[in-house]
């Protein structure tokens, strides 16, 4: 059997009564490292679970997906996600490969950011499609994650905004030599997602155009949710920018139309309440 654990979204005891006995009774743990971390360490795992954990970076799930699998036809292989285990696509692909292989597969959930985001006072079911803010580049600027924001906007929703996540990282240079040699790992923060969004806004304004999004719009930026120094800031795009959130891992969103009693949530983490007040009632129903 093949089992896909969710560890939830904090720290070792976050896995569910049920993960923690598959995970137990396994003879191989793999740990997936690179779509989102823990507030603790592989150690802190090993201990708590009393089993070893093999780390699963991107190229082993993406480029050697058939060792991950293998004997998992004749013994129990555990398979760990930060969060739910169907939070990125990845993980998809290896059910459909376990599936070809004939290995039986359980999936084990747990709470992930796509549904702790709730903790900050907005609705669920008022969120649009959850994008993805990317590091730019010196030759590499994409918007079009600008362009998702704004259609929710339009459409009352908000945004979940994934900010990016490099580990394992290859520069380059030493890619195209062929060398394994990785940059140090990079997680955006809120304070830079911010900053490349009111980079779009300006080039939008400069090309003639009027973006639904300014720097009035009112966002939240949450910080390690789940863990026990949560950290949670609502306040306009431009206050965002400077807020001080601290360390990874970071998530942004982009209000759309808000009901009131969002809109009283969102003043328990208010940075600056008189200009929140000021901006939040254009956008409540």
């Amino acid at each position: 059997m093949l089992y896909l654990v969710g560890l939830g979204l904090g720290d070792a005891k976050d896995i569910t009564v049920k993960g923690l006995e598959a995970v137990r009774r396994c003879r191989r743990v793999y740990l997936e490292a690179y779509t989102s971390v823990l507030t603790v360490g592989k150690e802190a795992l090993e201990e708590f679970y009393g089993k070893e954990l093999i780390l699963a970076d991107r190229e082993m799930v993406e480029q050697e997906a058939d060792s991950l699998l293998k004997e998992a036809d004749v013994c129990d292989v555990a398979f760990l996600v930060v969060g739910d285990p169907f939070g990125a696509t990845t993980h998809s692909d290896l059910v459909l490969r376990a599936v070809k292989l004939g290995i039986p597969y359980k999936v084990i959930h747990n709470a992930s950011i796509m549904n702790a985001v709730g903790c900050c006072g907005l609705q669920l079911y008022n969120f649009g499609e959850t994008i993805s803010i990317v590091f730019w580049t010196d030759t590499w600027k994409p918007e079009s994650f600008f362009d998702k924001i704004e259609k929710n906007r339009q459409n009352g929703m908000h945004t979940l905004c994934l900010l990016d996540i490099k580990v394992k990282e290859q520069s380059l240079e030493n890619l195209m030599k062929g060398r394994k040699v990785y940059e140090p790992p990079r997680y955006m923060s809120v304070n830079q997602a911010v900053e490349q969004l009111l980079a779009i806004i300006q080039n939008r304004r400069l090309q003639g155009e009027k973006p639904e999004i300014t720097e009035n719009t009112i966002c939240v930026g949450l910080a390690r949710v789940g863990a026990p120094d949560e950290k949670i800031a609502s306040g306009t795009l431009q206050q965002m920018s400077t807020v001080e959130l601290g360390a990874p891992l970071h998530s942004l969103i982009v209000t759309g139309t808000m009901h009131p009693l969002e809109l009283e949530m969102l003043k328990l983490f208010s940075v600056d309440s008189s200009s929140f007040e000021n901006n939040a009632c254009q956008r409540t129903t």
